[in-house]
């Protein structure tokens, strides 16, 4: 009966993530929207013979795409969430996703700087009046999406502190730190593709009306290499991101300080021989930590319920060896 309760315990703590259906829902319609834009885009491009237009549909096409990646990641992740084969929960396909989505932003923005390069050597005319209007308005839909996206929960950094006193850590003072929970990073890319499309935009409506009023025909390729730096940083900044969590590389994370201040500085003699922390949902990590000590009354359950001032801390395995 004892195991049964341990191991229906253990199934209730891998539920890491109860997901993000507000994100979830506010992606589907930012998708929904730039699927319509893109196909304006693609046959006004078409009908008035404008390049730049038509360039930008297609180029939004892979945000529409990114966009549909970061859904379907979403509902994967719901879809498996109870399904026992995923130690630590459906997180990561997240993670994946948005991984995914920086390799894309990267195909974009090489696009981008190859057409840009292109129209530099081989000038097109352009249809300036109405390609400026389509600009226009994929900039307001784009705008309108980035607001959507930036107003779901799992967006911003939320700081969070602990009263080391309170929970009887024998350090004599008030010990209050705070850190920040990792952004919802299969929100974050498609944010970031949002926010991609909505600066090309931009650029492209400076570069028309400088082609226009003024005759520089050369803004718009410029703009357009312009535009593929920036989405090449901003891609960079989500793979490496994304990356880390991926690949458990986040022993440098604040957490993994608290862990050892927790074990290493606490009211029994103890080093640690060996500690491994990961994430395993937004701003849950789990850790495994092999303890040295001198005491023979501290046991792993001690360990354990020191460690449970850190809320984010969410999976502890604890062994303890005893020093002579």
């Amino acid at each position: 009966m004892h195991l049964d309760a341990l191991a229906a315990a253990r199934r209730h703590e891998h539920r890491f993530d109860d997901g993000n259906p507000l994100a979830e829902r506010n992606t589907r319609r930012a998708m929904w929207l730039t699927v319509s834009m893109m196909l304006v885009e693609i046959i006004g491009g078409w009908w008035f013979n404008s390049m730049a237009v038509l360039a930008d549909g297609w180029h939004m096409s892979s945000h529409a795409l990114a966009l549909g990646l970061s859904v379907f990641a979403y509902r994967c992740a719901r879809r498996y969430a109870q399904d026992p084969r995923f130690a630590f929960g459906t997180w990561k396909i997240e993670i994946l996703a948005g991984y995914t989505s920086a390799i894309a932003l990267l195909g974009v923005a090489a696009l981008m700087a190859v057409q840009s390069l292109q129209r530099l050597w081989l000038p097109a005319p352009i249809h300036y009046t109405e390609a400026i209007a389509i600009a226009v308005v994929g900039l307001g839909v784009n705008l309108l999406c980035a607001w959507w996206l930036h107003d779901s929960p799992g967006h911003a950094h939320h700081a969070h502190g602990h009263d080391h006193a309170q929970h009887g850590h024998g350090h004599g003072h008030d010990h209050h730190h705070g850190h920040a929970h990792t952004h919802d990073l299969n929100l974050r890319s498609a944010y970031v593709h949002v926010l991609a499309d909505a600066a090309t935009s931009v650029l492209a409506i400076v570069a028309l009306l400088g082609g226009k009023l003024l005759g520089l025909t050369w803004l718009d390729p410029v703009m357009g290499l312009v535009g593929a730096v920036l989405v090449t940083v901003w891609a960079v900044g989500l793979l490496r991101d994304s990356g880390r969590i991926l690949l458990d590389a986040q022993m440098d994370a604040p957490v993994v300080a608290e862990v050892r201040e927790v074990i290493e500085q606490g009211r029994w003699p103890a080093r640690l021989a060996d500690l491994h922390v990961w994430q395993v949902g937004r701003g849950k990590y789990a850790v495994s930590a092999s303890v040295v000590t001198s005491d023979a009354t501290l046991d792993a359950d001690s360990v354990r319920q020191a460690l449970a001032i850190h809320e984010e801390l969410v999976h502890v395995t604890v062994e303890i060896h005893r020093s002579q």
